[in-house]
C-alpha cells in the first residue's frame, strides 16, 4: 500500500491557519484530512466557506469516503475521523465513541489511525490550539516514519498543542505558519 496522506490538526486559531496553508498549496496533492475543533454544525459551514476560495475539493467527511488526490476532508463536529484499510482501499471511518482530550473529533484519533494505515507515506501537521490533543498521535506518526511538522510559537494564536508535540519530540521540524506549505511540498518529494 503506497497511498500518501496529509493529516492536519488544529484548534483555537486553526481556521485562519488552515485557510492560509491551503491557499499556498497546489491542488494536485494527496488527500488532506483535517480535524479542526469546532462546535456542532460549524464544520459543514467551515467546509463550504473553504471550498469557495480553494483550488481543492473541500467537504465534510462522510463515513465510507475514499480519500482522493486534490480533496480535503474535514472531520464533522461530534464525530471522530479515522483512516482505515477496507477492501484494500484507504477509507474514512466516522464514529461517536468517547471523547479524547475532551474532544470529538480528536486529532489524536486521526493521527494514530494515519500512523497505522499510511506509516511513512504520511505527513502530519499540528497547528495552533489549546491543550494537548494531537501530540501523542503526531509522535506515533513520526515513529512509523511519517514526516511531522509543528507550527512555531511565534505564529500560533495559542501555543498549546504544538508545544506539547515539540516537548514530546513528535515534530521533525517546527516552522512558522508561512513556511508550512513549502515544508509539506518538500516532504512530499521524499515520502
Amino acid at each position: 500500500m503506497n497511498c500518501k496522506v496529509i493529516a492536519i490538526g488544529a484548534s483555537t486559531g486553526g481556521v485562519n491557519a488552515i485557510r492560509e496553508i491551503l491557499s499556498f498549496l497546489p491542488a494536485d496533492l494527496p488527500p488532506i484530512l483535517i480535524v479542526q475543533h469546532m462546535p456542532l454544525r460549524f464544520t459543514e459551514i467551515f467546509a463550504k466557506n473553504m471550498n469557495e476560495f480553494s483550488k481543492f475539493c473541500i467537504k465534510e467527511a462522510l463515513d465510507g469516503d475514499i480519500p482522493k488526490s486534490g480533496q480535503v476532508l474535514i472531520a464533522p463536529a461530534g464525530k471522530h475521523m479515522e483512516l482505515v484499510l477496507k477492501n484494500f482501499e484507504l477509507t474514512i471511518h466516522l464514529s461517536a465513541s468517547l471523547k479524547v482530550h475532551y474532544q470529538r473529533p480528536s486529532i489524536d484519533v486521526l493521527f494514530k489511525s494515519v500512523a497505522l494505515c499510511a506509516e511513512k507515506n504520511a505527513i502530519g501537521i499540528i497547528l495552533t490550539g489549546m491543550g494537548k490533543d494531537g501530540a501523542v498521535g503526531l509522535l506515533e506518526m513520526k515513529l512509523k516514519g511519517a514526516y511531522t511538522i509543528a507550527q512555531d510559537e511565534e505564529t500560533s494564536i495559542v501555543y498549546g498543542m504544538p508545544k506539547e508535540a515539540v516537548n514530546l519530540g513528535a515534530a521533525i521540524v517546527t516552522v512558522p505558519l508561512s513556511d508550512i506549505p513549502s515544508a509539506i511540498l518538500k516532504a512530499l518529494k521524499h515520502i
